[in-house]
């Protein structure tokens, strides 16, 4: 299950006697949650080594900037912490490469730390173990907290699925009525759910790396598809936009949001390609099996290009299209107390014939969201990678 979205908070947030270190590492690392893209978000937290007194704390920064270790030792050093001996509780191992910054694990060694809690392994192939190997061989304890390894991998579900699978974690966005409407048949859609979900909609995307429409929302809706009224989000996430024959308009007003822009297509227009990159976007061609884009080879393209999280919010043809296809991990559907009737649906891309074929979700979390329910549900099968 993902983490829910939440403001980031200062480091008085999470008081160290309210909890115990590595639950405060991890409350530390949710602060990274609309922060640390493409870096997974991680927290720190230096103990005394009599587990009574905090020494510092730190989490991960924007790309290129300090991780959550070294914020750990900077904070401490402004305190005037002597952290030698002390014991470091990190909610992801320490880095063992030289990335965008420097590896942790020698800012630990360095540092005199004499233990290490960590939860869970990083899946990073460039890492994957040698951070606790090289802690250990310092001569370092290293523990592991399996339950907050549990905590740890759901914050980062899409640095994990980047790792592990190639491709980013696909989560669908969906505003519809009690009948699965999401507009009416003429198209009117503004609005079926409450402003508090529109809100928390603009949270989740927040928190992904980029977004994902296809061209019939930008024609019929010319969205801006950003994120709005979320004042602690430091960034826009990448726009992404499925349009086989580059219909997208230049005058369209997704370009008035300074982000980058990916267009996937199938055999471009030289002069429609040219038009687009003069906004600046990026017209990228993919195979086109049966006519239509790939859309595996999509999210392949989309891994490569450090994308963790996928955050779709298209109608029902691309719906159905990647659900057909197995490549939605998650649902996260906001449902209005109303009935549309005949009307365009979530999934109208989906054709199956047999009802065996039908995905299978698990239900995640169903709560309140001023008049709607929220509803978050994980395709059976796709979180165990």
């Amino acid at each position: 299950m993902t983490t829910e979205p939440s403001a980031p908070a200062t480091l008085a947030s999470a008081a160290p006697d309210e909890q115990g270190p590595m639950q405060r590492a991890l409350a530390l690392a949710r602060n990274a949650l609309f922060l640390s893209n493409p870096n997974p978000r991680v927290g720190c937290v230096i103990m005394s080594a009599d587990g009574r007194t905090e020494l510092g704390a730190g989490f991960t920064q924007q790309a290129g900037g300090p991780h959550a270790e070294v914020m750990a030792l900077r904070d401490a050093a402004a305190r005037g912490s002597d952290v030698r001996g002390a014991t470091a509780y990190v909610t992801l191992e320490p880095c063992s490469h030289q990335g965008r910054t420097g590896p942790c694990c020698d800012a630990l060694i360095n540092a005199g730390i004499g233990k290490v809690v960590g939860a869970i392994t990083d899946p990073n192939p460039r890492v994957a173990g040698q951070g606790f190997g090289r802690l250990r061989a310092a001569g370092i304890a290293v523990s592991m907290d399996d339950a907050a390894g549990l905590q740890s991998r759901d914050l980062n579900i899409g640095f994990f699925s980047r790792m592990v699978r190639r491709q980013p974690w696909v989560r669908l966005k969906a505003g519809m009525s009690l009948d699965g409407s999401t507009a009416l048949a003429n198209g009117q859609s503004q609005w079926i759910t409450s402003a508090a979900a529109r809100t928390d909609g603009h949270r989740w995307r927040a928190q992904a790396c980029a977004i994902l429409t296809g061209i019939g929302t930008v024609l019929g809706d010319d969205p801006l598809l950003n994120v709005r009224n979320i004042d602690d989000t430091p960034r826009q996430p990448k726009l992404v936009i499925v349009d086989s024959h580059l219909r997208t308009p230049p005058t369209a007003r997704l370009f008035d949001v300074p982000r980058d822009v990916l267009i996937y297509c199938t055999a471009p227009d030289a002069a429609r390609q040219a038009a687009l990159e003069a906004r600046g976007a990026a017209v990228i061609p993919l195979p086109a099996p049966n006519g239509q884009i790939d859309l595996q080879a999509m999210l392949k393209d989309l891994g490569q290009r450090e994308i963790n999280e996928l955050h779709v919010e298209a109608g029902g043809i691309l719906n159905g299209a990647l659900m057909q296809a197995n490549l939605v991990d998650e649902c996260l559907l906001y449902i209005a107390p109303s009935i549309l009737g005949k009307a365009q649906g979530v999934f109208d891309g989906m054709a199956l014939t047999e009802l065996k074929d039908a995905p299978q979700l698990e239900f995640k979390q169903v709560e309140p969201l001023g008049q709607d329910l929220r509803i978050r549900a994980t395709v059976v099968g796709h979180y165990a990678f």
